[in-house]
This record gives C-alpha cells, sequence and structure tokens, in this order.
C-alpha cells in the first residue's frame, strides 16, 4: 500500500507550536490533568529533576537545555529554580542522594503536560554537552571542530552544535547551527568532490581557485591513495597554500592510525611542510584523542557526539501541600523534602533539606530564574556560557568531585 502524504506537515516532527503546548507530551500527563482539574485538586507541589548517575567514568557531567526550558515554561504559572545553563553537575550511583538540577513549584495540574517535553530538552542537550566536554578535556588544547548532524533529525541540528559549542569545541559544520550560534561553519569538501572530479588535484586546485580565501585550504588526503602519497600530492599541488590535510580513513582500512599520521607528518616535513596542519575524523573515541594529539592539529568529531550515552533525566514530586501543610511524599526510592545544594571548592557538593545553613564558602547552585511564569534571569551569552563551562570542564578533570549530604 502506498504511503500517504502527512495532512499538514512534510516531516516526521514537531513544530514550535506543538511543543510549547505541550501536544508532545505522553497521553497519562493528560489523563492526569483531567483528574487533577475534574475533581477540582489543587495541590501545590514541589517537583525536582535530577540525573542519578552517568553513562561516563567519573560523576560529573554539564547541564544544557536550561534556557529552552524557560521558553518552554514562559506564560505557565510555575516559580522554577535551575544551576546555570553550561554548569557542572554531579550524579554518583554510590549513593541514594542526588543533586537536583532543577526545582519546579506550583499547581501541579497547571504544569503536569510539561513534564515530558521538559525532560527530552534537558536530556537530549545534556547528553551532547557532556560527550563534548569529554572530548574537549580529552584534546587539550587541539582544535576541536563538530561534524555530526548528518547523523541526526534534520530538526535536531542546531541543538547537537549548540552542545558541543558550549561544551568548548571550537567550531561546527552546519550552516544553520552555526548561524544561531553566530559563528562561521568550518568545513571545506567531502570526497564526493574528489570522486567526482576522478582526480585529487584537480579538485584541490578548483577549491582553491573557487572558494573565497578566507575559508583554509585543508585537502582531503585519503579518497583514492593512501594517506601519505595524497599528503604528498596535496603538498606539490598546493605548495605553501596548504593550511592543512585531513585524514578521515575509515576504520576498515585505518591499520594503525598513529603510524599513518607519523607517515604522513615525516614526509611533509621533509619536503619543507612542517607548517601543515593534521586533522583527523571519522569515528573517533576521548581515547583515540589522547594517544594521537601529540601529533595531530585539531578533530572533527561527528557520530560520538550526535548520538552520545542518554543522561536519564527525572522528574519527582517530592513535597506536596495541602491545606497550608506541608507534606514530604516522595515515591519508594526518592527522597522527600525540598533541597538545596551548595558547592564547595573543588566541586565539592552538599545536599541538604532546604533551610539548612550553608556551609563556610561555599554557593548555592539553584537560582531562581521563573516566577510564576516569568522569566527572571537574565541568561548569559552564548560565548560567555562556553567560556565559564570551559574553564570549569578543565578545573573538573583537575579535582576529585564529591557529592555528600548533610
Amino acid at each position: 500500500m502506498k504511503q500517504r502524504d502527512l495532512a499538514d506537515r512534510l516531516f516526521w516532527m514537531a513544530d514550535e507550536d506543538e511543543i510549547k503546548s505541550a501536544r508532545t507530551t505522553d497521553v497519562y500527563f493528560l489523563n492526569t490533568k483531567d483528574v487533577l482539574a475534574k475533581n477540582h485538586i489543587d495541590s501545590e507541589v514541589v517537583m525536582e529533576v535530577f540525573a542519578r548517575d552517568l553513562p561516563y567514568p567519573g560523576i560529573w557531567g554539564v547541564l544544557t537545555g536550561v534556557y529552552e526550558v524557560a521558553k518552554l515554561l514562559e506564560g505557565v504559572p510555575v516559580d522554577v529554580w535551575s544551576f546555570d545553563e553550561g554548569s557542572i553537575f554531579l550524579a554518583d550511583t554510590k549513593t541514594t542522594f542526588y543533586e537536583p538540577i532543577m526545582t519546579i513549584t506550583g499547581r501541579y495540574r497547571d504544569f503536569v503536560e510539561y513534564e515530558n517535553p521538559l525532560l527530552g530538552l534537558l536530556s537530549s542537550s545534556t547528553s551532547v554537552s557532556t560527550r563534548a566536554a569529554r572530548f574537549r578535556a580529552a584534546a587539550g588544547d587541539r582544535t576541536l571542530i563538530g561534524f555530526g548532524t548528518r547523523r541526526v533529525h534534520p530538526a535536531l541540528a542546531p541543538l547537537i552544535e549548540r552542545g558541543c559549542y558550549l561544551a568548548g569545541f571550537d567550531s561546527v559544520s552546519n550552516v544553520l547551527g552555526a548561524k544561531l550560534l553566530g559563528i562561521e561553519p568550518t568545513g571545506t569538501m567531502p570526497h564526493a568532490l574528489v570522486q567526482v572530479l576522478g582526480d585529487q588535484a584537480e579538485a584541490w586546485l578548483l577549491f582553491d581557485k573557487t572558494i573565497p580565501k578566507n575559508v583554509p585550504r585543508i585537502a582531503l588526503i585519503d579518497t583514492f591513495w593512501d594517506e601519505k602519497s595524497e599528503a604528498i600530492k596535496a603538498f606539490e599541488t598546493l605548495g605553501r597554500d596548504l593550511w592543512g590535510v585531513r585524514i578521515d580513513t575509515p576504520s576498515s582500512r585505518r591499520g594503525d592510525l598513529r603510524k599513518i599520521i607519523e607517515e604522513v607528518r615525516w614526509e611533509l616535513n621533509i619536503r619543507g611542510g612542517k607548517g601543515v596542519k593534521i586533522i583527523v575524523s571519522g569515528k573517533l573515541s576521548e581515547e583515540d584523542l589522547v594517544q594521537l594529539k601529540s601529533l595531530v592539529d585539531g578533530f572533527g568529531i561527528g557520530t560520538a557526539v550526535a548520538y552520545p550515552p542518554v543522561i536519564d533525566f527525572s522528574a519527582k514530586i517530592v513535597e506536596v501541600q495541602e491545606n497550608g501543610t506541608r507534606h514530604f511524599r516522595a515515591k519508594r526510592g526518592g527522597l522527600g523534602g525540598r533541597k538545596v545544594v551548595f558547592r564547595s571548592k573543588g566541586f565539592r557538593d552538599t545536599v541538604a533539606l532546604d533551610g539548612a545553613v550553608p556551609p563556610r564558602g561555599s554557593t548555592m547552585l539553584l537560582k531562581q530564574i521563573m516566577s510564576r511564569g516569568n522569566i527572571i534571569s537574565e541568561f548569559k551569552t552564548v560565548d560567555a556560557i562556553r567560556t565559564q563551562a570551559m574553564k570549569d570542564i578543565r578545573a573538573v578533570g583537575e579535582s576529585e568531585p564529591v557529592l555528600g549530604w548533610m
């Protein structure tokens, strides 16, 4: 049977209005809303958003998506407290305690249907930024370029690029993602251009002739020949105009990648090409970056950040207020009562019941960003968030984060 066109759209995706009006929620939330509304149950609740564990060694992640949650809930009569966009958060499986990265208060019936899109915004974005941060830490001072958006639904491309850039990537390749970030996209050519022309040198020369001079001349050197031979050919073809070479050899033909790069570096150097940079891409892991960064000037990271391990945020009620009385009411496995989080030097975080006296010298991490549906916090610029995030990523890598309670 022939597939029918969708009645109101081209692609299987939600538009902004549908997300904003919570039409992407799960039906059981609407059932709950119906029960509460029709039975005039107006209980005020405290809901906390948190992660109990992370899919990596270590207990830290980089939170992003806070701004989008604020825009989602704008106009909904709730109050919201949150960690800062781009901040480090902790999750430790060795303890039952967790730190809420966001707290929402209000009548549950007023925001019940937003739990689904809220968690989706936070989980998707934070999963990308946390994986990107780990690549940033592994790469040291080497250049990182985001190449991953061809692997995801096009609607998610700007989210992927934002998560990478906020976590310290130097640039991104996606045109729309870069535009929304206010930066220029980075990239040169695919293998397809070389294949269409049938000759590497012709492809490099036509690129040099056609593309504006502010775009670095980076020759892709693994289309038809081995990497060393094409690197030599690229330098012979473009000479001093050759800014760099890119190795994108598939893993099935790669062999010992470090040895391949050593060969390329040697052959360029002895011909006067010590200034030619080497960029490597193609299914790289954090461990690859650690092993290769002494030889390589930059890395293109794609699928690993486009499809990162999921950070599984949950949203749970921890308090209910009925007739002016505060009830601690956590589900099994949860912890009742509204909590606060204090951070001391060295990413030593302390979770406590709301109202506790802060440890000396600590900072309160949950800050109010919304009051009765109005955004009251001024969000930082992308560059400001990125600068602080990069500083924190370096610092947390040099410390031993601790999640405790009082």
